[in-house]
């Protein structure tokens, strides 16, 4: 994910996060909106026919737009990676029970 950062200030800050859609756009919007730092997080895209989003985070003070953007995408991995072990956890007790039920 290829990603270029355009602003004016280091507290305003548009990123443009290339072979993106909505998926990752909605959700990581989620994760930087909880961050108390930051006063504005929208994202767009460009044009139905060009894979890119616009992901614009305007943060209070002097906080760094870049820093609720890092954090977002960690935290969203967090979840993400979490969201897979309970998959698989699951799966495995499935796959268990049926194993047991057979004989």
């Amino acid at each position: 994910m290829p990603i270029q950062a355009d602003g004016t200030d280091g507290n305003c800050v548009t990123f443009v996060l290339h072979d993106e859609d909505h998926t990752l756009g909605n959700s990581l919007r989620y994760m930087v909106m909880k961050n108390p730092d930051v006063e504005f997080c929208g994202y767009c895209i460009t044009h139905p026919s060009e894979s890119k989003i616009n992901f614009r985070i305007q943060t209070r003070g002097a906080l760094p737009a870049v820093e609720p953007f890092r954090k977002g995408l960690n935290d969203l991995m967090g979840v993400c990676q979490h969201v897979l072990n309970t998959f698989e956890r699951s799966m495995k007790e499935f796959r268990a029970q049926k194993e047991e039920e057979m004989q």
